[in-house]
């Protein structure tokens, strides 16, 4: 590590995602996407969100605050994602199937919020089967090749709990080779990059922003495993062998497992301490393919989103 990256002197609430040929960042006052056209054009354009500020009361509280974050997340996230594959360009040379054009003419320009809540839902569905209903069913049926299993709740959650791990990771290493999705990774790596070139007041230049690491502690790939690792702890307290019941309860207990991630996440980007890389340490160890190095024009990028969301005021540092 160089030291450059020894020299943070402040925490920033500002976070972003990495978008198609772009990043999207949001910060206390705006949210802003940067998006590298067809003609290497940066694209730099306003998102219209709620601020952090206009969040409803109750939504503020902690452990509150990390499930409304969550969603709010996945919607900008959603948004900006779709908007960036329009400005990039992805869907030019594309073609109307028939099918496709017959749904067009039914629907007009609903059809792609139609088919954007369906994806969703799909999405949910699986994610739901996935991390929930297959882990405690096949858990379920070695515990009837082998009887000793049966009925102990330690061993359940902790095969829960790494199957799913298992699962999640192995997904995201499939993405990483997909070609497009590699890309995505070094936008995000990029991302990193300049946020800890903010942080560390050091001028948001090319060069100045390639010397940082590209692994931050309250990234959503660290929320993401922390919630896993959690969802494990949550597992000893459930009794019930039953899979649709301890499926339940798991999706009950969802809110207050996203309530602890974020706080956990919260806390470690506010500190650097002994503590806080224990707790980082596994989403951190993820980010090894959950970002990759970026180039100078996806840097760029990354750059102009952010200074679009600077505050003028000390209101983006985290105090």
């Amino acid at each position: 590590m160089s030291n450059t990256n020894k020299k943070k002197t402040k925490y920033t609430s500002i976070g972003g995602q990495a978008l198609i040929e772009g990043v999207m960042m949001r910060g206390p006052k705006n949210t802003a996407m940067a998006v590298r056209s067809p003609e290497g054009e940066v694209i730099v354009e306003d998102v219209n969100c709620p601020l952090p500020s206009e969040r409803p009361w109750i939504f503020k509280i902690p452990l509150l605050r990390g499930m409304y974050s969550f969603f709010d997340s996945m919607r900008v996230g959603s948004k900006t994602l779709m908007r960036s594959a329009e400005l990039a360009g992805e869907d030019e040379e594309e073609e109307l199937t028939p099918f496709e054009q017959k749904l067009n003419d039914i629907f007009g320009e609903k059809l792609f919020g139609i088919l954007m809540t369906l994806t969703m839902i799909l999405g949910m569905a699986i994610a739901i089967l996935l991390f929930f209903v297959v882990p405690t069913a096949c858990y379920t049926g070695l515990s009837m090749l082998f009887p000793v299993l049966k009925g102990n709740i330690l061993y359940r959650s902790v095969f829960e709990g790494i199957f799913k791990i298992v699962i999640f990771v192995l997904y995201i290493f499939l993405c990483t080779r997909i070609k497009d999705m590699h890309r995505v990774f070094e936008y995000h790596g990029a991302e990193h990059k300049t946020i800890f070139c903010y942080e560390a007041k050091q001028e948001l230049t090319v060069e100045n922003v390639r010397r940082f690491k590209r692994f931050h502690p309250r990234c959503g790939t660290s929320f993401l495993i922390v919630m896993l690792i959690i969802g494990i702890v949550v597992g000893f307290c459930i009794q019930t062998d039953v899979i649709w019941l301890r499926t339940l309860i798991r999706l009950a207990c969802l809110p207050l497992v996203m309530g602890f991630g974020y706080e956990i996440i919260r806390f470690c980007g506010k500190h650097d301490n002994i503590l806080t890389k224990i707790l980082s340490a596994p989403g951190m160890w993820m980010q090894h393919i959950t970002t990759f190095e970026p180039d100078d024009g996806q840097i760029e990028c990354a750059i102009a989103a952010l200074k679009a969301v600077i505050p003028q005021d000390a209101e983006g540092e985290i105090v």
